[in-house]
């Protein structure tokens, strides 16, 4: 597996993360070389997307029109955009409420996909997700990899729920810094995982891109503050791996600029009945992050 797989389960330790990795790693064959560099698809190769609720298009069941559950394929994110613009097949097998541990754990603590704080019930286990697969989204990355060799981009966006789960299940909210800094370790570690699986168990070495998350508000500093802490941690261990970083917070950045700084002014999230907006993406706010997925490769 290489010595990177191996600093990494030191990291982890042996128990769950160990196991999961033994697992994926004996669902892997020896695979040849990974794919070439994307250089323009042209209808050749295919794009495996990778994330939570934002990767997956998620909308509000408040929103108007209301979405239809029953039916992926109603769902268009950021994915759906960036194969549009590069003429390839994607596969999104992003799950909304994903956390970086659920990712790669059989029975980790997600924030809606699988399970939920308080609930043994997620939004896979009722309704399709955009493809079909049992076991964690790690495990299906890997199938899909060793099955699909021609694959010239993988991106993934994920942490945010991590986050979220922290704030749902503290006394503070999560407002500690000590408490931050630890849900910030805990991604690190675990994206570490993820991204040793893709590159040295797959063997994927072609183009792959984490999308940073935009702020909800560049107005708020202490909001602004807790992103962009977010972003540097997926940033610094994307990058030890070969990855490239699509910049999504300043992708509402600018466009939020002429709104005071709210993206949901600005159009970029989705709005809601009584005026506010959800903190999902927009139409016009995946294309903006398509675009910035699209400019660093």
């Amino acid at each position: 597996m290489g010595d990177r797989v191996i600093r990494v389960r030191r990291l982890i330790g042996i128990g769950l993360a160990g196991t999961a990795m033994v697992a994926a790693v004996s669902l892997i064959p020896a695979l040849p070389a990974a794919a070439a560099p994307l250089h323009g698809a042209g209808g050749h190769g295919t794009y495996l997307a990778l994330g939570d609720s934002v990767a997956f298009g998620y909308v509000p069941p408040n929103a108007v029109p209301a979405p239809d559950y029953f039916d992926a394929s109603s769902f268009v994110g950021y994915p759906e955009d960036v194969a549009q613009a590069l003429h390839i097949p994607v596969a999104n097998a992003s799950c909304p409420g994903e956390t970086t541990a659920s990712f790669y754990i059989p029975g980790a603590q997600s924030n809606g996909c699988e399970n939920a704080p308080g609930s043994s019930v997620g939004y896979r286990t009722d309704f399709p997700l955009h493809v079909k697969y049992a076991g964690t989204q790690m495990l299906y990355a890997l199938k899909y990899l060793a099955t699909h060799r021609n694959t010239r981009l993988v991106t993934i966006n994920i942490g945010a729920n991590d986050v979220f789960l922290c704030q749902e299940t503290t006394a503070d909210a999560c407002a500690s810094p000590a408490e931050l800094q630890a849900v910030l370790k805990k991604i690190e570690v675990n994206l570490a995982v993820i991204y040793t699986l893709i590159r040295d168990v797959a063997r994927y070495h072609g183009p792959l891109v984490a999308l940073t998350y935009y702020s909800l508000s560049y107005s708020d500093p202490t909001q602004v503050a807790g992103t962009e802490a977010l972003n540097s941690a997926i940033a610094s261990v994307t990058e030890k791996f070969g990855g490239k970083v699509a910049d999504g917070f300043a992708a509402f950045e600018g466009p939020s600029a002429a709104f005071g700084g709210s993206p949901c002014a600005a159009g970029l999230l989705i709005k809601l009945p009584d005026g506010t907006c959800n903190i999902h993406p927009s139409p016009a706010g995946h294309q903006l992050l398509a675009q910035a997925i699209e400019d660093v490769i």
